[in-house]
Formats: structure tokens, sequence, C-alpha cells
């Protein structure tokens, strides 16, 4: 009688999980590409716009405000949207439009009860103690770039090239920091020149052209002048005739753009340049100010980009008053973040190095100059320190950010990749000692912010397992205390194809690469799936984290739904490994990361279950080049491909980029020869589709358009298509089409 209860309880069992199965929804590309009718509902969650006021946690939704006390978790009501427009109706001074939400705001001052927000016509100051407006600051229309100055009391911003500083209420206060666009008989051509706006392309860290003094009495900015600079032909398609809107575009050893910086000072209305010399082919980066807001530093280079030096500007005059640091690399010296000076000791800043091997904290004294000498880095190249400098951190992993500091404790907090290139932890830095302690979860991915006084941390992360997390913690003792927020599992509810991640040997021998293998829904080891591999491999880039189900893109599970086995390696050449993992690809870019993505081939080839007559390879803009580098170099492995935006030849690609990792044509003619991929159209077998944004402004349309030239000619037949009017990437609903292309083409040519 036991045996029969059991094989029913065994049965009912059974048919559960058959009827759970059934019910399990399959992925549609609208659930998982950006841009798809059900993209948010399949996005993980997140809690927007927490931050701090001060040592005060602050915690808004669309209708109210709260503060959380970060030593109880106690939830205080701060302020409504109900109390703000009631404020902005009372006020006097200017017609104020209604908000509708309090996502997007911020608490610019720690010690006083002001909330900042944007309206159409100012920026708002709003003291929700007093429940009325403190003050507004007038904004031009059409303000873009916008930079509030520390205290609130003026922005800049940009207006299509120009750049303005608003002191005030009044729209008559306004102004111009760009005198050649005063008449308009003689401003320059679109785009020649172009004030308060990211300058080099983006690269050394760039992301904005303004920087405010510590107390907002003035402002560093950048002019750049790119006159002398080609114009590459955009087309405007929409046009009842095409119409040309030419991009300012200097490729590879060509003329590039000339940057100066300006400092303008709000009390005497004057403006000086700083007296950097000829700017001719030299980068000027990580802008920073003394906390006394009397000197600028500057990171400038060479266009070679192997020699950096870290320099010091009188502010008042522009007049340029010492050489700080000096650093030269055979390869390339690739400084990314600006001057951290400690805010106990004016006379001592952080700055942040590559020099033995992997970016590191180096503590400067300018109290205590020192004899210069130049010493050999570790990593191959030299230095040059004219003060006492003292390493606060070292190993072999790296800093990728400084939070904050805790001032009575004398600790700066990090984020690095010591537990593991794959994740992003917290750590706190004794800066006299230079002892360091784990703050937070070991686990994952970590995104933090520290309150003012370095007691309390915001704590945003993500594990393999764990969607999202947002924890208050204590950073003495890591005591969680309290969970603000967790994620419900987006996917909840769909069929999910099981995750796997491991290391192999890159094709040096000696170097672990980390892979994620994405198995098909339904696996079924007795069955010979078809694979693919999802590439990108430069600098700057990391396809593998120790986040939710390890990073791994929509697209891949839905493939993985569609029965393909997929695959994605973060070869050598790529980020968060180390200056000697990245830059072994130097001057000959696409043929070591080749290598070890061939190494995966390996890998596949080993697996009983992957048909290793059926494989495919798919990856965008530097994984475009890599993918049609694949295809063409090893035309017998790959049965089918799709390249999008590809880099097709490297003397079509922008100066600073490009000459960074490859040197100029001139100067490495075989390294750019050998990854100029026109030379291997004749090799194409398979089935390649190149698509590229028809308006494409960083992998140009010329790419593209070259290399369906060279195949032509070589008598080989590669599919093509276009997306009108768009850029680099595809956007808004045709994101989804994309994907929906993309898949066609794997299923077509290699299921």
């Amino acid at each position: 009688m036991r045996k029969k209860i059991n094989l029913s309880l065994a049965l009912m069992l059974l048919s559960a999980v058959i009827t759970m199965a059934q019910e399990l929804k399959s992925f549609t590309l609208d659930d998982l590409i950006p841009g798809g009718s059900n993209y948010y509902n399949c996005s993980i969650k997140n809690l927007y716009g927490v931050q701090w006021w001060g040592d005060r946690c602050i915690v808004p939704d669309a209708e109210e405000v709260k503060t959380v006390n970060p030593r109880n978790g106690k939830e205080t009501l701060l302020f409504t949207l109900y109390d703000i427009n009631e404020g902005l109706l009372s006020y006097t001074g200017a017609k104020l439009p209604r908000i509708y939400s309090l996502y997007d705001i911020s608490f610019p001052e720690p010690d006083r009860p002001i909330v900042r927000f944007r309206s159409q016509d100012y920026m708002i100051y709003y003291n929700f103690e007093y429940r009325q407006v403190d003050h507004l600051v007038a904004l031009g229309k059409g303000a873009a770039n916008l930079d509030m100055a520390p205290g609130g009391r003026s922005a800049a911003y940009t207006v299509g090239d120009q750049l303005f500083v608003s002191p005030s209420a009044k729209a008559s206060d306004i102004i111009s920091l760009s005198p050649e666009f005063a008449d308009p008989a003689t401003a320059p051509a679109d785009h020649d020149l172009v004030y308060g706006q990211a300058v080099h392309r983006n690269e050394f860290g760039i992301m904005k052209g303004t920087f405010w003094s510590p107390r907002g009495a003035r402002l560093a900015f950048y002019r750049m002048d790119q006159s002398m600079v080609t114009d590459y032909p955009q087309v405007d398609v929409d046009t009842r005739i095409a119409t040309l809107v030419p991009d300012k575009y200097p490729m590879a050893g060509m003329t590039s753009h000339k940057v100066t910086v300006g400092v303008y000072d709000l009390a005497s209305g004057k403006t000086v340049y700083l007296d950097a010399g000829d700017p001719t082919d030299r980068y000027f980066t990580n802008i920073s100010w003394s906390p006394d807001e009397q000197k600028v530093y500057m990171i400038e280079l060479n266009r070679d980009q192997n020699y950096a030096q870290l320099v010091r500007y009188d502010a008042a005059t522009g007049k340029r008053e010492a050489v700080i640091y000096e650093e030269m690399h055979p390869k390339y010296v690739e400084p990314q973040f600006p001057l951290t000076f400690l805010p106990w000791d004016d006379t001592k800043f952080i700055y942040q190095s590559q020099r033995d091997g992997y970016n590191h904290l180096y503590l400067f004294d300018t109290s205590s100059p020192v004899a210069p000498k130049v010493e050999q880095s570790a990593n191959g190249g030299t230095y040059k320190e004219s003060f006492r400098v003292t390493q606060l951190t070292e190993g072999d992993w790296l800093v990728q950010s400084i939070v904050g500091f805790n001032e009575k404790k004398k600790e700066v907090y990090i984020t690095s990749t010591e537990i593991s290139p794959m994740q992003t932890n917290t750590y706190a830095v004794n800066v006299k000692t230079a002892r360091r302690r784990p703050v937070g979860n070991s686990e994952g991915v970590h995104s933090v912010q520290l309150s003012s006084d370095g007691n309390y941390l915001i704590d945003n992360y993500s594990t393999p397992d764990v969607p999202r997390r947002i924890d208050l913690i204590a950073t003495a003792g890591n005591k969680v205390t309290k969970c603000l927020f967790t994620a419900d599992d987006p996917w909840k509810g769909f069929r999910v194809p099981d995750i796997e991640t491991g290391t192999i040997k890159a094709a040096d021998g000696e170097t672990d690469l980390y892979y994620r293998i994405i198995k098909p829904v339904d696996f079924d080891p007795a069955k010979k799936y078809p694979a693919i591999i999802y590439v990108y491999g430069g600098p700057h880039a990391q396809m593998l984290q120790n986040n939710f189900r390890y990073a791994a893109r929509g697209w891949d599970i839905y493939m993985a739904q569609q029965g393909y086995v997929m695959l994605t390696i973060d070869n050598r050449g790529s980020s968060n490994r180390g200056l000697a993992f990245e830059n072994c690809t130097f001057r000959q870019l696409g043929t070591e990361e080749m290598k070890d993505q061939m190494k995966g081939v390996e890998l596949l080839k080993s697996l009983p279950y992957v048909d290793a007559s059926r494989l495919g390879v798919h990856g965008w803009s530097f994984g475009g080049f890599m993918t049609t580098n694949l295809m063409l170099t090893h035309p017998d492995v790959f049965k089918a491909a799709v390249a999008g935006g590809p880099v097709i030849d490297w003397k079509y690609y922008e100066v600073m980029y490009g000459e960074r990792y490859m040197d100029t044509p001139e100067a490495n003619p075989e390294g750019y020869k050998n990854a100029d991929l026109k030379q291997r159209a004749g090799r194409l077998k398979g089935r390649l589709e190149i698509i590229i944004g028809g308006n494409d402004p960083t992998c140009v349309p010329q790419h593209s358009l070259s290399f369906l030239r060279a195949c032509i000619d070589a008598g080989t037949h590669p599919d093509f298509f276009v997306y009108p009017g768009q850029g680099h990437n595809m956007v808004g609903r045709d994101r989804v089409h994309l994907h929906e292309h993309i898949t066609r083409y794997f299923e077509d040519h290699l299921k």
C-alpha cells in the first residue's frame, strides 16, 4: 500500500513539473531588446534617484521624497510633489511650470534644505523647509551640456557650438564665452569652433567640456578649433534632394584639431587662456583645480600618446608654472582620471597611473619637493617625479574609481578588481598606512555612493543570482542598516537557458581568459547544436562580469531559445586585466585578439553537443571588425557571420583611438596593411552580412562601402544592409528590427 502511495505522489509531482514547464513563456525580441514593446517589463528594476544629502540618505519616488536615517533605517517624509508645486505656484519672481515627477532632483548643498531641478528656462533651487523657491538660474533656449557651479549660483551650458555662463535669474545677465559668434556675418562655419564640449573625441576619460573651481568662482573650459580638419560627407536622405551634413572627422595620420583651455573669472568677467604653447598635435586632458581655486592642473600628451606631463598653471594669469610629473612608455600612456586632492590637506593629491602595470593610486606631497629623478617603471616605461610620492595601492588588480573620503579616519574609498577581474568591489584605504579593508558584500558587481562623512555607503549591486539589491551599509563593520530595494527576477516565468562560465588559456599558453557559454533551452546533450560566438574584443570593454546571469545579452538568450549554443570570450586586448593584457595588441589590432577567439573555437569543437560544421560569429563596432576578420582569416571554420558597424581599414578610423593602438599609417605601414580587411576580401567563403547605420559618425560608411568594392573586385559576395538615418548603434524600434534581421540571417544560413 505504501509503495502505491509513493508511486502516486511521484506521478503527481512529475505531472506538476510538466505543467509548469508547459506554462513557462518563451522570449520574444520585444522582451529582450531595448526599444521592444515589453523590454521595460523584462528589465531589472532599479531605485531611481537614491542619493545622499550630506549624511542623510534620500529616496525619491514620483510623488514624494523620504529621508532614511543610515544609523537605524528609520524613514521620514521630507516633502511631496504637491508641496513643491504649491511653492512654484506662489512664486512671484517668474512664471514657473509645474513639475510631474520627483525622480530627477538633486541636493546640491549638504548643509541646507535645498532641492534642485530643471525647468525649460531655469534651474530651480527650492527650499523644502520653508516651502518656497530659494533662487533661480536662467538658462538659454536649447541649453545643453549643463554644468552647475558648486553652491548653485551659476550655470555653464552650451547652445550649438557656443558656451554661456548664467550668473543669475536674469536672462539679460547671461554671458557668452564664444566671442567669434558675436557677429553672424563673420561667425565660424558649422563646427569649425566648438566651445564647452568634450574634445579629442571623448578619449582620455573626457566626458565634458566645462570644469568649475571648487567654490564656483572660476570656470575652466575647452575651446576646440576644427577648421583645419577634413569634413566627412555624411548625407541626409530625408530631404527632397539628399543634403550634405558634414562631420569633422580626423582620420589616423591626418590633420587633427587644436584645443586650448580658457579660464573665466566670474568676479572680473575676464577670460585668460592657459599658456600651454602650440596645441598642434597635442592632447589636453584631466583638468582639475587646486582647493584654493588659484591653480589649474592639466595632463598633456604628445600626439604619439607615449609621453604625458602633469602641468600646473596659474588660474589668474594662465601662466605655466611647473611640470609636476612625467610618464613615458614605448607603447602608450593613457591617463583617464583627474587629480583628487585630500579634503583634509590641500598640499596632497592622489594621481592615478598604470605605471606598475595596473591602475593604482599615488599620493603626491606638493609640500615636499625632491630633486627630479627618472626611474624605470615596472611596465617597461619611465617616470619622473618632482615631489615626494607614496604608492597607496598595489597588486595584480586595478583601481576602477575613487568613491570618496572619510576625513576623520583619513581613508579614501575605492572600487577595484582585487577579488576578481569579473567583479567590482569596494575598499577603504588608509592614506597614512596604505592598509585597505573590504567594505560591503564581497560578491558581484557594485556601484556605490559614499555619505559626505564617509560613515555610510549606498551599495547598489548584482550577483549572478541576485538581479539587484540596494543596501545602506555602515563602513565601519560592514553592517547593513537597511535594505532599500530588492529587484525581482524580471525573467521569472520565462524559459531561461543554462549559463556556464569558466576559463581557458589564451593563445600565449599562460593567460587565463574568461568565457561564458549559454546552452539551448531544453538542452539535450545527445543533440548536435549550431554555435555562435558573440565577440567584441577591443579596448575598454568587458563582456563578462559576475553580475546577474554573468552579463548575458538579451539577443544571446533569445538565440539560445532558438537552439544555438552561444559563446563569448574576453580576449587579450580587452578591459580590466591590466596594461600588459591590453597593450599586447599594440600596432597589430586584430592579431592576438583573433588568436584568442580561435581558442574559443577549440573549446566549442571539444564539446560533444556542438556541430563544428555550423559555427557562426557576430559582433558590432570593434566586434564587427573581429567578426569580418575571423570570417576572412579562417574561411573554412565559420559558416555564417553578421558584422555590424565594422572597422575595415584602420586608416579610416579616428586619430586619437586609432593612433594610440596602431601608431600612424606612415609609422606602421605593415601593421595597417595586416589589419586592412579589404586585402582579404577574396578569401570569403561562408555567408557574411555587413550591417551599418547610414550616418555612422564613429565607423564611417566608407569602411563598409570600400569593403564591398574590394569584394566585387575579388569576385566574392557578402550581403549588405543599411539603416538610413541611424548612427553607430540602432535606437528605438530599429534596434528590435536589427536583431530580427540578424536572427533571420543565422536561421537562413547557419541552422
